[in-house]
């Protein structure tokens, strides 16, 4: 049976004459949204000193912020069985008691026991601005109410479009304006400002809406409450898009581009599909719902795909379906929206609609797969949900019965299974030659039978089981991917060249040689003409034969082999599996080999550091860049602070700052000039007479407090140009007037290489 649109459950709308208030609602919700989606990013720079950067902490703040949504949700939704005057006196009242949090800061409470940290988290959230977070978040369903009891308004539902808009205004405006411009202290104030507008805009609303003439409207459009079974149906439509905008951005982080900022892409992209889906326009819309399951076979055939090869086409693609894909959903829930008499509880269960999603994505998947598999699920799941009308009606052109047409549609899901199983006989890696043609044939046979979901379902899952697919999910049983919070972790064997490689999505992430001559061999980043090379392999002579060496990032234990006997080492590494790979000798042997009995500390590398005794290390070297994700709160005034504590007064900092979209040095050279310190760069060529192709290139920092301990390990710097000899150290590049990284003020914009974003370059 052709999958068909439910025709709209809601009565006609009045449609008279424009309430003369109509701006002051949309004014209202854009500011609150707008203060919402800005305090989140804005709460998350705060505490990330105070706890660190492990994704528990994320986790625990997402929980936290959807729960207060869906909180605000429901509290407007019980707001809704008084009277407007009784609802702007109470929602007016919360506003007020709220602004006791204000300005926006983080509370003082005492620190978690061992093992409290899982509750200790949600509770300084929730203590920091759970009050003002509720009750800003009530206001877009409430003023929709408000504005609904105007008889002269007509449909409310439009602005929810507003919402989106300004909840997406929020979102881009930190990282571009108010993050570059602004220190910490100064963003709670001028929230502060903006919240205080709010509470007299929502006041104006209230007073346009105080008069009780116009509070019987609701009432008097009185429908029988939504179904149980059409509840539930908002509550999978609503979760998808939210679930899928989270896959979208683990997908694309892990497998095709690690590119800094682009989780803000799909979060506004998810946000502009309520804009149109929303707004008074029907026609975008009803377009984007044809190309919907077009856009699914061409884009999401390639969801089980886990080697993207860093293609910018295939993100760009990637961000496209989600859009497309989140815009026809919507749209398919405003086409089921009910009367403004149950307006707040179809915003309570989309709510909870975008929770459900946002769990399944962000916290089971991560324990379920080994992979990032909720991305071609939630896939398949839209493909069940989406209205999937017919784009060639064959059927009817032929005159066809029902029955005969079955029959055609599954002897044409029969041809699907033979053209994928033979792409899985030929996979090579390449979408080329006999795979490709094969592959057509499958996007041909779903664009026949879109009119039957029965049928286009299956034949999207089969090619994306021939894109690659198969090959993804015969890795999950080899035991050589592992995932954890932090990303998917692949190991792979490349016997040609007796090398064993540790991906981290796309991104190499250690790499050992598998011969026993070399298998001790520094590799990648840490050969030892690199910055850290050079420095472990003077380590001896430069502290004496009982070194104290903290290092900060695991990966796959490569620098173990630079430890000699009677030096005391100790390792910082913030994810467990990450351990569990390096200690394996069945994978790695850097440890087992050459530091077994190194103490590794697991944990956030700033709070464990901060907990060390004062002078104890020769030489701390940090290494903390996931892929290439900037650890803000390990470069800052009050991070450098703390290493320099757990030094020895004569102490050497390393930093590794490789890295392809960010340009570090200007970050570091304020630093070193602000402490008086002495700082100086080595930036390693790399496969320079690299015979086994196993180094890459590097940058790694120098500071020394002294410039005597400095001329002891480099043995004098060098001019700039000569940055490329192989073991020379030049100054640092510094950049006039560059403001200095602090727990108040840091921003990677300034410092973001855009050519190489724009260019995709990868170093």
């Amino acid at each position: 049976m052709r999958s068909t649109r439910h025709g709209c459950s809601a009565p006609d709308r009045v449609t008279g004459s424009v309430s003369p208030r109509r701006w002051l609602f949309v004014l209202t919700i854009l500011v609150g949204s707008f203060l919402l989606f800005l305090v989140q990013p804005m709460v998350a720079r705060m505490v990330l000193p105070k706890l660190g950067g492990a994704p528990a902490v994320w986790n625990s703040a997402m929980l936290v912020y959807q729960a207060l949504l869906l909180g605000g949700y429901a509290y407007a939704h019980w707001l809704g069985r008084f009277t407007v005057r009784r609802q702007a006196i109470i929602h007016l009242a919360l506003f007020l008691v709220a602004a006791l949090w204000l300005p926006i800061g983080i509370a003082e409470i005492a620190p978690p026991g061992p093992g409290q940290e899982a509750l200790w988290v949600p509770l300084l959230l929730l203590a920091s601005i759970g009050p003002v977070f509720f009750v800003v978040s009530a206001q877009a369903p409430l003023m929709q109410r408000w504005f609904a009891a105007d008889a002269r308004a007509g449909d409310p539902y439009y602005l929810y479009a507003a919402s989106n808009l300004g909840s997406f205004a929020g979102l881009i405006s930190y990282p571009a304006l108010v993050e570059p411009t602004m220190p910490l202290a100064a963003q709670s104030w001028g929230w502060t400002v903006g919240y205080a507008a709010l509470v007299l805009l929502v006041a104006g609303a209230a007073a346009a809406r105080w008069h009780g003439a116009a509070e019987s409207h609701v009432a008097a459009t009185a429908e029988p409450r939504p179904t149980l079974r059409r509840q539930l149906h908002w509550l999978l439509i609503a979760a998808v898009p939210s679930g899928l905008m989270l896959s979208t951005t683990t997908h694309l982080t892990t497998d095709i581009v690690a590119m800094p900022l682009l989780w803000v892409l799909p979060l506004g992209l998810y946000l502009l599909s309520f804009v149109i889906a929303f707004s008074t326009m029907e026609r975008p819309t009803q377009v984007i719902t044809l190309l919907a399951p077009v856009v699914l076979l061409s884009v999401g055939g390639l969801g089980l795909l886990s080697s993207g090869g860093g293609s910018m086409m295939v993100a760009l693609a990637s961000l496209a379906m989600l859009f497309i894909v989140a815009t026809a959903l919507h749209g398919y829930l405003y086409h089921l929206r009910p009367a403004p008499q149950h307006l707040t509880l179809f915003y309570l269960i989309m709510s909870a609609g975008g929770v459900l999603g946002g769990l399944f994505a962000a916290l089971f998947a991560p324990l379920l797969f080994d992979w990032v598999y909720e991305h071609p699920l939630l896939i398949l799941v839209a493909a069940m949900l989406l209205p999937l009308p017919a784009l060639f009606p064959w059927d009817k052109w032929l005159g066809l019965e029902v029955k005969t047409t079955r029959v055609v549609a599954v002897l044409l899901v029969v041809i699907a299974a033979f053209a994928s199983w033979h792409m899985v006989a030929n996979w090579t890696g390449r979408f080329d030659g006999t795979v490709a043609g094969w592959g057509i044939a499958i996007f041909v046979v779903g664009m026949l039978v879109i009119g039957w979901r029965w049928a286009f379902v299956p034949v999207l899952a089969l090619l994306m089981i021939g894109v690659g697919g198969w090959d993804t999910i015969q890795e999950s049983f080899t035991g050589a991917r592992v995932r954890s919070y932090f990303g998917v972790y692949t190991v792979t064997d490349y016997p040609a060249s007796n090398q064993r490689r540790l991906a981290h999505g796309t991104t190499l992430h250690g790499l050992q040689r598998t011969d026993a001559a070399h298998r001790r061999d520094p590799t990648t980043y840490y050969g030892h003409q690199s910055g850290v090379g050079l420095t472990l392999d003077k380590a001896e002579a430069l502290a004496g034969p009982n070194a104290s060496v903290g290092i900060v990032g695991l990966g796959a234990g490569t620098l173990a082999c630079y430890r000699k006997p009677g030096q005391n080492w100790t390792i910082f590494e913030i994810d467990p599996v990450m351990v569990d790979i390096a200690r394996d000798p069945a994978k790695f042997t850097f440890l087992s080999d050459c530091a077994g009995d190194t103490p590794i500390v697991i944990g956030d590398a700033r709070l464990q550091l901060a907990n060390q005794p004062a002078g104890r290390f020769d030489i701390i070297v940090i290494d903390a860049f996931s892929s290439d994700a900037i650890p803000l709160h390990l470069l800052t005034r009050e991070a450098i602070g703390i290493y320099a504590r757990a030094m020895k007064p004569d102490g050497i900092l390393l930093i590794h700052i490789s890295n392809r979209f960010f340009g570090l040095e200007p970050v570091l050279a304020a630093e070193a000039k602000a402490r008086g310190w002495t700082s100086a760069i080595r930036m390693d060529p790399g496969p320079i007479g690299d015979e086994y192709g196993d180094l890459t290139g590097s940058n790694w920092v120098a500071l020394t407090a002294t410039p005597q301990r400095m001329q002891q390990l480099t043995g004098g710097i060098r001019p700039r140009k000569d940055s490329r000899d192989l073991d020379t150290w030049v100054p640092l590049e510094a950049r006039p007037n560059f403001e200095r990284w602090t727990d108040d003020y840091a921003s990677t914009l300034p410092v973001l290489l855009w050519k190489n974003i724009i260019g995709g370059r990868d170093e």
